[in-house]
């Protein structure tokens, strides 16, 4: 049955958004940090969480290793707040889908103005 793992996932990621806005300490993950999705295995044992994260480059990888770091800290934090025998281990992983939207964006306002389209990344 799919409807706990999916209402679970739904739980996790209203509560994190929740926890690193207002328990985490470092202002990188508190500003630029959003959970756009959490997919939970069947089980409930691990839980896989997509972040985007505004800045790019070395922040946005130092970002990324912070969360990874602090994830038994969310852990600790999530359990009071989901009532779960067990909460699920916390994997995050980097969600560029709003990066990539932005830059079909760009490009299609590009083809409307008529103006050349580089080639300079693949889609």
């Amino acid at each position: 049955m799919r409807i706990r793992p999916e209402r679970v996932g739904h739980m996790i990621q209203r509560e994190l958004a929740d926890i690193l806005r207002n328990e985490m300490r470092d202002p990188r993950v508190s500003q630029w940090v959003t959970v756009t999705d959490v997919e939970v295995t069947e089980d409930l044992s691990s839980a896989k969480v997509f972040v985007s994260i505004l800045p790019t480059g070395a922040e946005r990888d130092q970002t990324l290793e912070t969360l990874q770091g602090a994830a038994g800290f969310v852990r600790r934090q999530l359990a009071p707040r989901l009532g779960l025998r067990e909460v699920p281990e916390l994997r995050f992983k980097l969600d560029a889908s709003i990066e990539r939207g932005a830059r079909v964006e760009e490009l299609l306002k590009k083809i409307q103005r008529g103006e050349p389209v580089e080639d300079d990344e693949q889609a």
